[in-house]
């Protein structure tokens, strides 16, 4: 078994239409300050010609491209996603799509003895599908194959909900590789944890398919709660980061301070630093005498009390009884909720939470939720930012935590190789932002409820939707199902 397996490479593809959110809060009068600060700056959206197929198969031309993959080294072609349109195929959609632009380049088309499995758990699928290439390398025998996974996603909510500021769409590929030049993985010591939530963050068909009915749209719009939501991602991390730590054998804040770079799941700007500051107390609670004396000065500090606040973080709610309570809108963790803001406002925080997340987060601002595509893209933002600012990460130590509703979550350990400048030279994620088009209001509220809008710049290069199929017959029947077109 290799154990020397990660990623090589990353390409990005996000639709050039824009919704700038400060524009956004003027058509709707919410308070750009706060939309700023807790959301980001803007989102994109999907465009009539777009789905998340096409938008999978142009970020992995572009990885083919950038980092001059010969596709027939492909063993594995995994699709992360929650917004698969079709029930039956999917990875092998974004396959054949390769195949024919390929061929119009003058280029081989991928290997046919490819896996190509779509992988489906909210948030975290392209995680899970990360995971199974590291372990298809790992184990494969044939020495020159190679990975690609690709995450993308369309985060569509409700206009006038809690979430809309939060959409988005995008994908992003990866190169997979034994002897990874970009971050090798701690296969073995990737925690891991899953619990059910009920109504954290639901899809069902039934609700889609009404809502289809009524407005002559499909929009795969989620049921969520938003309180509810925020309380089941800090718990799942949280667990996924203790069983990351045992398997380790490692004091949970002792190895957090010696971090270099911290990478969480993303669905807005602010969550994944309350989930880490949260992380990081819950272990110095675990870290013997000299981790519960620092906690014990942060509690001072805040007026707590730290035995209550530790008894507390030694618990084990049921967080699925906020349900059966009819109390999603309560804390699981109250008082560290507490300490956690008290803790934000600190000068340890700046040096042990949030420099360890500064890399990148500037940018991902741009961009919105992108479901499984958002850990991977912070990934490849964070390492640009790293190249371009001249930061040596050179063996240095990084996690990156991935989440998805309903629940589970993954805690991966990894390390950068020497010579990692030169792979992060080709990610392309500020160049994968241009061109693009601010749409006006009526654009994106067309956009959003219709799937179409006036004025629109078609995408001038990947793949795009020619046609959806019509006929239903004994002879021929393609009724659904979308053709494509490469754009070069």
């Amino acid at each position: 078994m290799n154990n020397h397996v990660g990623i090589s490479g990353f390409a990005v593809y996000v639709p050039p239409y824009r919704v700038d959110l400060e524009a956004w809060c003027r058509w709707t009068g919410q308070p750009w300050d706060k939309t700023r600060a807790v959301v980001g700056r803007s989102f994109r959206m999907r465009g009539p010609e777009q789905s998340v197929y096409t938008m999978a198969a142009t970020a992995v031309m572009r990885l083919i491209e950038r980092y001059e993959i010969d596709p027939r080294r492909i063993g594995f072609l995994g699709l992360g996603t929650e917004s698969s349109t079709d029930n039956s195929a999917g990875a092998v959609i974004v396959k054949g799509m390769l195949d024919d632009g390929l061929k119009a380049l003058g280029l081989p088309p991928v290997n046919r003895y490819c896996e190509v499995p779509e992988v489906k758990h909210a948030c975290l699928g392209g995680v899970y599908a990360l995971k199974h290439a590291l372990r298809y390398l790992a184990l494969e025998a044939d020495q020159d194959r190679c990975a690609i996974v690709v995450s993308a996603d369309i985060a569509e909510y409700a206009r006038g909900s809690s979430g809309e500021p939060t959409q988005g769409a995008g994908a992003v590929a990866m190169l997979i590789e034994r002897n990874p030049k970009l971050l090798e993985i701690d296969l073995r010591n990737i925690g891991s944890a899953s619990a059910y939530r009920a109504v954290d963050f639901r899809k069902p068909v039934l609700r889609n398919i009404i809502r289809g009915k009524l407005n002559c749209h499909f929009q795969d719009l989620p049921v969520f709660n938003g309180k509810y939501s925020t309380t089941c991602y800090i718990d799942e991390t949280l667990h996924a980061l203790n069983d990351m730590t045992r398997r380790m054998g490692r004091e949970p804040a002792e190895f957090y301070r010696e971090l270099d770079a911290v990478f969480m799941h993303r669905p807005y700007h602010r969550m994944p630093e309350t989930s880490f500051a949260m992380s990081y107390l819950f272990g110095l609670a675990s870290d013997g005498p000299e981790g519960r004396a620092e906690l014990a000065r942060y509690c001072e500090r805040a007026g707590m009390d730290v035995d209550a606040v530790l008894a507390e973080m030694r618990s084990q709610p049921d967080i699925l009884d906020l349900v059966r309570n009819g109390d999603i809108e309560a804390d699981a963790y109250p008082l560290s909720i507490e300490l956690s803001r008290a803790f934000r406002k600190s000068e340890e925080f700046s040096e042990l939470v949030s420099e360890k997340m500064s890399l990148g987060a500037e940018i991902m601002k741009e961009i919105g939720n992108v479901y499984c595509a958002a850990l991977p893209a912070w990934m490849a933002a964070g390492l640009e930012d790293a190249y371009f600012r001249g930061i040596d990460l050179t063996g240095g130590r990084v996690l990156a935590v991935g989440y998805g509703s309903g629940d589970a979550a993954e805690a991966m350990p990894m390390r950068v190789p020497a010579g990692w400048e030169q792979a992060a030279a080709k990610i392309g994620f500020e160049a994968a932002l241009e061109p693009y088009q601010n749409l006006t209001r009526a654009q994106y509220e067309s956009l959003h409820d219709t799937g179409n809008a006036e004025g629109l710049d078609a995408p001038d290069s990947g793949f795009v939707i020619e046609s959806v199929g019509s006929s239903s017959n004994p002879k021929f029947s393609d009724e659904g199902i979308e053709y494509y077109r490469f754009v070069r």
